[in-house]
C-alpha cells in the first residue's frame, strides 16, 4: 500500500513537472502555430498534459504487470498441460517446481493449492473429503491475495480519465466566458477581435485536451478490464480441472 501510494506520488509530481515543462518551456517560445495555440489554452493545460503523463504512465505500469508478472514466464496453456501430467503422475513435487518456474497469477493460485494438498496428503487423521476441502480453501485464499494485484490503478485510471474530462469542460467554459467578455467590451463600436480569438482557442485547446485524455484513460481502462477477466477465467478454469483430478485420486 505504501508503495502504491508512492508511486502515485511521484507519478503526480514527474507528471505535473512536464506538463509545466512543456506548455512554459516549449509552447510558450515555439514558432510552430499548434504549439502557440496549446500555450494559449490557459494554465489548465498545464493540468492537462500532467492528467494524460499520468494515464500513460497508468497504461504502462498495467501493461508491464499484466503482460510480465501476471502471465509468467511461458504460455498458461503450456504449463497447465505440463502440470496436468505432473499430478496425475503423481508428482507433486515436479508440479510445485513447474509453478516455481512459471510463476504469474495461474501458478501462484495453483501452487498454494498443491502445496496444501500435499502437506495434508499424507495425514491419516484427515479424510478425504477433509484433505479437498483445504486444498479448495488455499487456492481460494491465494486468488483473493492476487485478485486484488491484476485491479491494482486500474480504479485510478478511470478516474483520472473522467476527471481529464471535467478539467476539459472547466477550460472550455472559462475560455468561452473569455470570448463573450470581449464582445461586451466594444470600443468605438468595434469588438477586440483578439481576446475573442484567444478566448475561443483557449476554450477549443482544452476541449481537446480533456477528451483526448479522457478517450485515451477510458479506452485502456475497458481493454486492460478485459485482459484482467480473462486471468481470472483462465484461473478459475485450471483450479476447477486440478480439484476434479485430485478427487479423483481421492475416490470422491
Amino acid at each position: 500500500m505504501v508503495k502504491q501510494t508512492l508511486f502515485i506520488t511521484i507519478n503526480a509530481l514527474v507528471s505535473l513537472g512536464i506538463g509545466f515543462g512543456i506548455w512554459y518551456g516549449i509552447c510558450r517560445t515555439s514558432d510552430n502555430p499548434l504549439l502557440v495555440s496549446v500555450y494559449h489554452g490557459g494554465p489548465l493545460v498545464v493540468v492537462l498534459i500532467m492528467v494524460f503523463c499520468m494515464l500513460a504512465a497508468f497504461v504502462v505500469e498495467r501493461y508491464l504487470s499484466l503482460y510480465g508478472n501476471a502471465k509468467g514466464k511461458s504460455s498458461v496453456q503450456v504449463f497447465f498441460k505440463k502440470l496436468i501430467t505432473l499430478i496425475s503422475s503423481d508428482d507433486l513435487d515436479g508440479a510445485l517446481a513447474a509453478c516455481d518456474k512459471q510463476r504469474g497469477t495461474t501458478a501462484n493460485v495453483l501452487r498454494a493449492g498443491l502445496d496444501r494438498y500435499r502437506e495434508v496428503k499424507g495425514n491419516s487423521n484427515i479424510n478425504s473429503e477433509k484433505r479437498i476441502k483445504l486444498t479448495q480453501s488455499a487456492i481460494e485464499e491465494a486468488n483473493a491475495l492476487e485478485g486484488p494485484l491484476l485491479e491494482r490503478n486500474l480504479i485510478a485510471l478511470s478516474t483520472i480519465a473522467s476527471i481529464a474530462t471535467m478539467v476539459g469542460l472547466l477550460g472550455t467554459t472559462l475560455g468561452m466566458i473569455r470570448a463573450f467578455a470581449a464582445t461586451g467590451n466594444v470600443e468605438g463600436g468595434v469588438i477586440d477581435a483578439s481576446a475573442m480569438a484567444t478566448g475561443i482557442s483557449e476554450a477549443l485547446i482544452n476541449t481537446a485536451g480533456g477528451l483526448l485524455s479522457g478517450i485515451f484513460g477510458i479506452f485502456f481502462y475497458n481493454f486492460f478490464v478485459n485482459k484482467v477477466d480473462a486471468f481470472n477465467y483462465t484461473t478459475d478454469e485450471a483450479t476447477f480441472e486440478v480439484l476434479q483430478i485430485l478427487k479423483e485420486k481421492e475416490g470422491i
